[in-house]
Parts: C-alpha cells; sequence; structure tokens
C-alpha cells in the first residue's frame, strides 16, 4: 500500500542528489576546493543546507560522489564519441584525437582543483588517490581497447600510458590559452607514431 507514496519520495531524494553533485562539480571549478563549501554548493543546487547535509553529512562526501560522477561521466563521454568514430584508415588518428582532448574540457579543470587540494590537505588526499587511481584504470583500459593495443607486447603498456599522459599535459597547457591548433599537429604526429610503434591486435590503420 506505502509502495507508490516511496517512489515519487525515493525519486525526488536521487533527483536531489544529482542536483548536489552536478552544483558540487561546477563550484569546484569555478571557486577551487578552498571556495566550495557545503552551503555554497546547496545554494547552486537550489536545497537548503540541511537538505544538503541530509544526504552527505560532510563536504567531502560530497567531493566522493562527485568524482566518482566525474570518472563515470567522463568514460561514459570517451564510449560515446568511440562509437561515432571512423574505421579504416582514418580511426588510428581519429582515437588519438579524442583521448588527446580528453582533458580539454570543464571536467578536467574541476578535477584538477581538487588534485591541487589534495596534495596538500592531509584529510583530503586519502579520499581523492585511490578514487583517482580506480578512473585512471578505466580510462587505462578504453584507451586500450580503442587503440586495440596487446598489452602483452613490451612498451605497448608504457605507450597508452604515455598518451594518458599526454593527454593530461595538453589539457594543463588548455587552461589559461585555446591550444587547439598546435594540439592538432601533436595529436597527427603522435598518430604516426603509434601507428609505426604500438602491437594491435587488429590493425586499427588498416
Amino acid at each position: 500500500m506505502n509502495t507508490p507514496a516511496r517512489e515519487p519520495q525515493q525519486e525526488r531524494s536521487r533527483t536531489t542528489r544529482r542536483r548536489l553533485i552536478d552544483a558540487a562539480v561546477t563550484c569546484l571549478g569555478e571557486f577551487g576546493w578552498n571556495g566550495t563549501t557545503v552551503a555554497i554548493i546547496a545554494q547552486r543546487a537550489g536545497v537548503s543546507r540541511g537538505a544538503a547535509q541530509h544526504h552527505f553529512r560532510t563536504r567531502e562526501d560530497l567531493v566522493i560522489a562527485a568524482v566518482e560522477y566525474l570518472g563515470e561521466a567522463q568514460v561514459e563521454q570517451l564510449r560515446t564519441r568511440a562509437a561515432q568514430l571512423p574505421q579504416g584508415q582514418a580511426r588510428l588518428e581519429a582515437v588519438v584525437d579524442l583521448l588527446l582532448n580528453l582533458y580539454t574540457g570543464p571536467m578536467f579543470r574541476t578535477a584538477l582543483h581538487l588534485w591541487i587540494a589534495a596534495s596538500t590537505d592531509e584529510a583530503l588526499r586519502p579520499v581523492i588517490v585511490p578514487l583517482e587511481a580506480r578512473v585512471g584504470r578505466e580510462a587505462h583500459r578504453v584507451a586500450l581497447e580503442l587503440l586495440g593495443v596487446d598489452e602483452d607486447r613490451p612498451g605497448a603498456r608504457e605507450l597508452v600510458q604515455a598518451t594518458l599522459d599526454l593527454a593530461r599535459g595538453l589539457g594543463l597547457a588548455n587552461l589559461l590559452t585555446d591550444d587547439a591548433r598546435r594540439r592538432t599537429k601533436i595529436v597527427h604526429e603522435w598518430a604516426r607514431v603509434l601507428g609505426v610503434s604500438l602491437p594491435q591486435r587488429s590493425g586499427l590503420s588498416s
């Protein structure tokens, strides 16, 4: 008898949590870790501070949820865009372009604020480090899949990791100025390097 009444309440609860997480991601990107409080997040989400703390007791709890959401959204975005990539000779460069642009959006800016804060905050570091490691492993796994790489071959794992590290570096370069023109040239050259160097399960460039 009570199930129909509970379902809308559960849906409202899920909606409120999602609004708080979205607001946390936005606020972290705009104000950084030190400038982001539960009160500011609640205001941005359009809920009371009490309602925010009902769902997330502390700012750290909310940040954990935000980091998990960022990681999941990043991988989902990567898979969605990968499904639209061409086949044949153009695919390898398209995959490299996708990977090297992975860290140029607002989600990376938010993640960067958290990395910087965690580097000096003894309470935040144990929260962020394992979450980021998990996100990094998933990004690496998806990159392997998209590149069609045989990771058992010597040097393959390191080249894929170098691709993701290069992507993060390009994301940093893009924070202050639009680096798209230089990034396009790097994409072309790095795709050529990978085409020669990476042992692939099935030829992406064939």
